[in-house]
């Protein structure tokens, strides 16, 4: 690499950490002002507000901004150059606008691979403290209850719930089938059940079970029975943003085991996988992006660049939302939905570089 090359990239890692830094500021005061009475009516120390919390809330929405906020700096800095004429000054040298592309690159690159680490393992980690600080201070959230549970807990059984309180593990209305085949051989119903840590069994309450064969059917009725079963309270729900806390090994495990059980949400799960990599990979699109649409000098400078950055930042996301809905409710492609902004705005890019180089 040659002194342009690190000029330019020393001036893009550093308008990209400042961009992200001063984001990062501005929803920290923002997210003060709004929990400081959680904090202090829970007795959250201070360690914790800080090195539990707010670490935390730096490294998930830094990754969170950091593709939007790399496109911005790309524009900042590259409008930057053009305003002062540095850029006609390197292409005039005889650098070709490739060459000239190559440490907004080799910048991409490094980004994209800290993003990679960060997006599938780091991110999750620091999202466990960060979800297990708001359950303790902030949300209180022993008391949520799950409606109408039904899953798969083996080969040929299933589960149903009316109600389900995983935190105090108990359930309402509890219902478990085995079948052979198409054919029901056994159910257990039961008004009240609840799960036993200590002894790791299930406490059933007010039951009746059928068992149903060739010869008949039996009916087996009771008020009280101490049994274990194959799953756990927390087995059988999964809050969305549990998936968030999982590294990309324990995501792909925890996605083979709810196909197995035939949870009904999937396509989130499938959308989270994906996700880590598009938004990713968006560095090296967000970047030809921003440097083609800001290398010539234009009337309004930099202020003009940026709203235009501004206008496409708030189409990406729009874009991402709407296909990442039409995922989650209908019937497309989670691995389609979340690529579609990337593959959109790297036609985009594509059709600005081909114009760049003419």
């Amino acid at each position: 690499m040659k002194k342009l090359d690190w000029y330019i990239l020393r001036n893009y890692l550093s308008t990209f950490v400042f961009m992200v830094g001063l984001i990062l500021l501005i929803s920290m005061i923002f997210d003060v002002s709004e929990k400081i009475e959680d904090f202090t009516r829970n007795n959250a120390s201070f360690k914790e507000i800080v090195f539990d919390y707010y670490v935390s809330f730096a490294v998930f929405y830094g990754n969170q901004f950091s593709a939007l906020m790399l496109f911005l700096s790309v524009i900042f800095f590259t409008s930057r150059l053009a305003n002062k004429t540095e850029i006609v000054a390197i292409l005039s040298s005889g650098v070709s606008f490739n060459r000239f592309l190559y440490p907004y690159f080799i910048g991409a690159t490094i980004i994209t691979i800290l993003s990679l680490y960060f997006n599938n393992y780091l991110v999750p980690q620091q999202n466990d403290v960060l979800i297990d600080f708001s359950d303790k201070y902030i949300e209180k959230s022993g008391n949520v209850r799950y409606k109408n549970i039904h899953r798969k807990v083996g080969e040929d059984s299933y589960v149903f719930f009316e109600s389900l309180n995983p935190e105090k593990g108990i359930g309402y209305h509890f219902s478990l089938e085995k079948f052979n085949g198409s054919s029901l051989e056994y159910k257990m119903m039961s008004d009240f059940i609840r799960y036993d840590s200590i002894k790791g069994s299930w406490k059933v309450e007010n039951y009746m079970i059928r068992h149903i064969n060739e010869d008949g059917e039996r009916i087996i009725k009771g008020t009280f029975l101490d049994t274990v079963f194959n799953f756990k309270p927390n087995d059988l729900v999964s809050r969305k943003n549990l998936v968030e806390t999982m590294t990309y090994p324990e995501l792909n495990a925890f996605i083979e085991k709810e196909a197995f059980r035939g949870a009904e949400n999937m396509n989130f799960y499938y959308i989270e996988k994906h996700k880590r990599f598009s938004l990713s990979f968006a560095a090296y699109i967000l970047t030809l992006l921003g440097v083609t649409l800001s290398f010539r000098k234009k009337r309004g400078g930099i202020g003009a660049n940026l709203a235009t950055g501004m206008g496409l930042v708030m189409i990406y996301i729009f874009f991402m939302q709407i296909s990442t809905t039409f995922a989650t409710k209908g019937n497309l492609e989670p691995f389609v939905a979340v690529w579609i902004p990337n593959f959109t705005f790297g036609l985009i890019s594509l059709i600005l570089y081909r114009r760049a180089i003419r």
